[in-house]
Formats: structure tokens, sequence, C-alpha cells
């Protein structure tokens, strides 16, 4: 599995103009899945989103996770996360998961992080989504249940 994630203070995801999802301080999470991907990777980005500590203590510094801060996590599915533009111009998508296993693991990683006590949201699985938010810091990490960074 892979996932970005953003230090926001706000992000919110509609279809077709209606909100699906939306938080305030908190993480968002575009998250994609592998092909060869397993239950051990699941249980893995999970436990690394809801611990990664990127919010700021009382001294200013990154020191805090999600849990620890009380904000919420958007989720959004994204298997472009693994397109491959090593050759040509045009990315291939042939390490992501088929579509039914995407959706599986989505909604199974998205119970996991609920199960951890957060607030999650979440975009419409295989919909032509639009995302807004603002990046703090600003912070992005890359995960990558393999990990290959």
């Amino acid at each position: 599995m892979r996932a970005v994630v953003q230090r926001v203070s706000r992000a919110r995801v509609t279809v077709d103009d209606q909100i699906c999802g939306q938080i305030e301080e908190g993480l968002l999470v575009y998250l994609g899945v592998a092909a060869e991907d397993g239950e051990q990777d699941l249980m893995l980005m999970a436990d690394k989103v809801v611990n990664l500590r990127i919010f700021v203590d009382g001294s200013d510094k990154m020191n805090l996770s999600v849990l620890d801060s009380g904000g919420g996590v958007l989720v959004v599915s994204q298997f472009t996360l693994y397109g491959d533009a090593r050759q040509g111009r045009r990315p291939s998508y042939t390490a992501a998961a088929e579509p039914g296993k995407a959706r599986l693991f989505y909604e199974r990683f998205v119970e996991e992080v609920r199960k951890r006590g957060l607030q999650v949201e979440t975009g419409e699985f295989a919909a032509r989504m639009e995302v807004r938010y603002t990046n703090v810091g600003p912070v992005t990490i890359l995960l990558d249940s393999s990990k290959l960074f």
C-alpha cells in the first residue's frame, strides 16, 4: 500500500458538487492499494498513519500523532499512486490492485483507523472527486508498506 499523508487545517472531498467527506484539523490521506498487498500491508499502513508524529507539541516540535492531537482523518482512494512513468509519457498502472480488491482494502483501512477511535471521513471509491485542503507546514509524508521509500 502507498499513502500520501498531509497535515491539514481543513480538507473536504466533493463528488458532483456534493460534499461527501470533510474534516477540520487532521490528516488528509491519499491511499493506493497494490496488486500484491496483503493483510500485513493493511495493518502496517493503518498503524503508521494513526501514529505518525507530525503534529506540533507545546515546544513547537513535531512530536504528536493525530491520535494525540484529536484530529480527524480524511481518506481518499487513489490508484494513481501506483502510476509508473519510467518509460514513455503515459503512466502504467499495472502494479495497482484491481478495483474489487482495492475497494475492499480501502474500506478495511478506513475501518482499522476508526477502530483506533478517530473521526474518519472518506471520499467515494472510484468516483471523480475534487479535493480541497489547506496543508499546514506544509507537511507531506510518503508511506509505502513495502518500504520502497
